[in-house]
């Protein structure tokens, strides 16, 4: 029932994604979600975030952070990161995640999209035929309209666990 909303992988963490080897299968682009993503909601990037968006770099990766968010949200992360950029991309919608595609030369199979939640960054890569990396959310102080919808994705990830075999970590 919940299978196209499922995520291709699940990781605990953006920082814990094996890329070296996602790479050697021929995935050259990643677009990330950044708030409860890659930072806390609303945090500018830290020493971990600007490390890897350094290592992806170095190992050959286009990156885009493609975000629901205001361009100076955005701006005030990406000014320590320096990848392509779209805000109030409008997810779940697959045309950000084409319009990154286009910006970083890439097709959708070459592509990866990481992300913390199912109804916008998951169920928006599927939809674009990307590859979607879902992670834990880091802070769970959020909005109340995101709260609702992890009520929402708890049963969809129960689901996801009993078929794909998910273990936590």
């Amino acid at each position: 029932m919940f299978e196209r909303l499922y995520p291709d992988e699940y990781y605990e963490s953006a920082y814990e994604i094996p890329y070296e080897e996602l790479y050697k299968k021929g995935y050259r682009a990643i677009i990330y979600d950044i708030d409860n993503t890659l930072v806390p909601h609303g945090a500018p990037a830290d020493a971990r975030s600007i490390g890897l968006f350094k290592r992806l770099k170095d190992i050959g990766y286009t990156c885009t952070l493609l975000s629901n968010n205001k361009k100076e949200r955005v701006d005030m992360f990406n000014k320590d990161v320096q990848v392509y950029t779209i805000w109030k991309a409008g997810k779940p919608s697959p045309s950000g995640y084409l319009k990154a595609c286009e910006m970083m030369g890439s097709t959708p199979d070459e592509t990866l999209s990481v992300g913390d939640q199912i109804f916008t960054d998951v169920w928006g890569a599927k939809r674009a035929g990307i590859r979607s990396l879902m992670v834990r959310f880091i802070d769970p102080r959020e909005e109340i309209q995101i709260i609702l919808k992890r009520r929402l994705e708890f049963f969809v990830l129960k689901e996801y666990r009993k078929k794909k075999k998910y273990v936590e970590k």
